[in-house]
C-alpha cells in the first residue's frame, strides 16, 4: 500500500490539469466582456453666479471653510464643536455605516474567485442488503466501513462582468458611505452652531425682558404714587399691572426656550439632557459675531465640495452597475468544478487507510453552464427595474444640485439682509428708549397721560428684543452660508470614522483584520470627499 505522494504520476497529471483549467478559467474572467451601461458624470443644472454675490457682503473668491466655526472667534464655540465631533451619536453611526459597507466591498471582491472552495470528509458504518436484486441467493449481509476526504471548487466564471458589476457598484455604494458621513458631519457643526447661537439669542432676550420689568416696575410705581396722592385714576395702576404681568410672562416662555434649547445642544453633544450654565458660563454671554464679509465662490464648486451631491452621484454609479449585474443574467452562466480527495473502504479485503494512497485517490473536473432560458420576462423586466431606479437617483443628484444652490442662496439673502436690517432696528431702539424716557418724565409731570407712557413700554420691549433677533439672524444667516457650502468635513481627514472605544469594542467581538485598526495603533488618515474617480479595479486580490 503505496501513501499518497505529490509526486505521484497520478496526482502531479492532476495537479497540472488543475493549473491548467484555473489558468484558463482565470483569462476567461478577465478577458470576457462586461454588460451593462459604463456611468459618466452627468451634467448639473448651476447657476453661473449666486444671486447675492453682488452684495459687498459677499465674495466670489475661492476659499476652503475647514474650520469656519472660527471665524466667529468665540472659544465656546469650538470647544463645542471637538466634544460634538468626538461624541455625537449619529456621527458615531454613519461612521459604523461606513465599515458595514466596507465589508460589503470585500464580500464583493471574493464574488469574483472560486465561489466554493470546501474540504468534506465522512466516515460511515454500512450494512448492505441481502434482499436486493443484486444479492445472491441466500448471502448475508456484509458489514464495512468507508471513509472520505476531498477538496471541492466551484468557480462560475465572469464570463459577462457580473461579478466585476457587482464590485464596481459596492465600490460605489462604500464612497457613498463616506460622503454620507461627511455629509451627516457637516449638518452636526451646522447644528451645533446653530444650536448656540440661539441659546446665546435666548439669553440676550431674557436680559432685555428682564430690564424692560425694571423700568415698567418704576412706572408702576410711580402710577401708585400719583393714584395714591389723588393726582390720577386706579385705571393707570391696573394698565402698568397688565403690562408688567405680559413682561414677566414671556421671561418664563424664553426660560423654557433656553431650557429647550440646551438639551438640543446636549443632545448633540451625545449626552443627556443637564444644566449647561457652568460650561456655558466660561465664555462670554454674547451672540456670535460673523465676519463682515464671506466668500461663496461659485455654485459650480458645490460639486466638489458638498458631500450630498458627492453621495447623491456615487448611489447613481453604484446602482449603473446593477443594470449590468441584472443584464448578465440573461446570458448563460459557465462554471468550473471540480473535486480531488480520496475513498476508501474495509469490503473486499480493502482498509480504510487508502484513502491516502493513489489507490483511493479520485479527481474530477470540468466545465457546466446553466442558462434561465424560459424566464427572459422576469430577468428583462428587471432590468428595466433596475435602469428606472438610476434614473431616479440620477434625478435626485440633480435635485440635490439646486437644492444646495437654494441653500447657499437662502444664506446669503439672510446674512446680507439681516445685516441691513440691524441698522434699522438700532435706529428704532435709540428711538424707543428716548421716547420712553420723555413720556415716562412728562407722566410724572402731568403733560400726559399713561396711555402714552405703555405705549412706550411695549415699544422699547418690542424694539430691543427685535434687535436681539436679528443680530442673531445674521449669525444664523453666516451659519447657513457656511453650512450650504459643504464646509467642515475636513476635519476628520486625519482620524477615523468610529472612535477608539468604539474600536476597541468592535475588535474585541470580531476578527476585523486590517479594516479597523488595531487598539492603541496610529489611526490611519481617512480619505477626501470620494468622488467617481476614485472607483478602484473591479478586479483586486481576495481580503481577508
Amino acid at each position: 500500500m503505496r501513501p499518497l505522494s505529490p509526486l505521484d504520476p497520478a496526482v502531479s497529471g492532476w495537479i497540472a490539469n488543475l493549473r491548467l483549467a484555473l489558468a484558463v478559467a482565470f483569462c476567461l474572467a478577465l478577458t470576457g466582456c462586461v454588460v451593462g451601461p459604463d456611468f459618466f458624470p452627468q451634467p448639473a443644472p448651476l447657476a453661473n453666479k449666486f444671486i447675492g454675490a453682488n452684495s459687498r457682503a459677499i465674495n466670489s473668491g475661492h476659499k476652503e471653510y475647514w474650520d469656519w466655526w472660527k471665524s466667529f472667534h468665540d472659544p465656546m464655540l469650538d470647544e463645542l464643536v471637538v466634544i460634538a465631533y468626538n461624541q455625537n451619536l449619529t456621527l458615531l453611526s454613519a461612521g459604523t455605516k461606513v465599515l458595514q459597507a466596507r465589508a460589503v466591498l470585500g464580500i464583493a471582491i471574493g464574488e469574483f474567485y472560486p465561489q466554493v472552495q470546501q474540504a468534506t470528509g465522512s466516515l460511515a458504518f454500512n450494512r448492505t442488503s441481502a434482499a436486493t436484486p443484486i444479492a445472491p441467493r441466500n448471502s448475508k449481509p456484509q458489514h464495512f466501513w468507508t471513509d472520505a476526504l476531498a477538496l471541492q471548487a466551484a468557480w462560475e466564471l465572469d464570463f459577462w462582468g457580473k461579478f466585476r458589476r457587482g464590485v464596481e457598484s459596492a465600490d460605489g455604494a462604500y464612497l457613498a458611505s463616506i460622503a454620507s458621513y461627511d455629509d451627516v458631519l457637516v449638518s452636526l457643526l451646522g447644528d451645533v452652531a446653530a444650536t448656540y447661537i440661539g441659546i446665546r439669542v435666548t439669553e440676550k432676550l431674557l436680559a432685555v425682558a428682564r430690564s424692560n420689568v425694571r423700568k415698567q416696575q418704576q412706572a408702576l410705581g410711580i402710577a401708585q404714587a400719583k393714584f395714591i396722592g389723588g393726582a390720577t385714576a386706579e385705571l393707570d395702576v391696573f394698565q402698568a399691572t397688565n403690562v408688567l404681568g405680559e413682561t414677566q410672562a414671556a421671561i418664563v416662555q424664553l426660560t423654557i426656550q433656553l431650557q429647550q434649547g440646551q438639551n438640543a445642544l446636549c443632545v448633540l453633544l451625545g449626552m443627556p439632557p443637564q444644566p449647561l450654565g457652568a460650561l456655558l458660563a466660561r465664555s462670554r454671554g454674547r451672540i456670535p459675531s460673523p465676519p463682515a464679509a464671506i466668500t461663496v465662490g461659485i455654485p459650480a464648486d458645490l460639486l466638489r465640495r458638498r458631500p450630498d451631491i458627492r453621495a447623491a452621484e456615487l448611489l447613481a454609479l453604484a446602482q449603473s452597475a446593477q443594470i449590468g449585474i441584472a443584464e448578465a443574467q440573461l446570458y448563460p452562466a459557465i462554471s468550473i468544478t471540480g473535486t480531488f480527495g480520496g475513498s476508501a473502504s474495509t469490503a473486499n479485503g480493502h482498509n480504510l487507510g487508502q484513502v491516502f494512497t493513489s489507490t483511493g485517490m479520485t479527481y474530477s473536473v470540468g466545465p457546466s453552464f446553466q442558462w434561465n432560458i424560459l424566464n427572459y420576462g422576469q430577468i428583462r423586466n428587471n432590468v428595466r427595474l433596475q435602469d428606472a431606479r438610476l434614473q431616479q437617483l440620477l434625478v435626485d443628484y440633480q435635485s440635490s444640485v439646486l437644492k444646495a444652490q437654494q441653500e447657499v442662496d437662502n444664506g446669503i439673502s439672510t446674512f446680507v439682509l439681516s445685516r441691513v436690517e440691524s441698522g434699522y432696528r438700532r435706529k428704532s431702539v435709540r428711538a424707543a428708549r428716548g421716547a420712553y424716557s420723555a413720556a415716562l418724565v412728562q407722566y410724572q409731570q402731568g403733560a400726559t397721560d399713561f396711555t402714552t407712557v405703555l405705549t412706550s413700554e411695549q415699544n422699547l420691549f418690542q424694539a430691543e428684543s427685535n434687535l436681539v433677533v436679528t443680530l442673531g439672524n445674521i449669525a444664523l444667516g453666516a451659519t447657513a452660508i457656511y453650512r450650504a457650502l459643504g464646509g467642515g468635513w475636513q476635519i476628520r481627514e486625519d482620524s477615523y470614522f468610529v472612535t477608539a472605544a468604539t474600536n476597541e469594542q468592535m475588535r474585541a467581538r470580531t476578527d476585523w483584520g486590517r479594516l479597523l485598526p488595531p487598539a492603541g495603533a496610529p489611526q490611519p488618515p481617512a480619505p477626501g470627499l470620494p468622488s467617481p474617480a476614485d472607483i478602484g479595479p473591479t478586479v483586486r486580490p481576495p481580503q481577508w
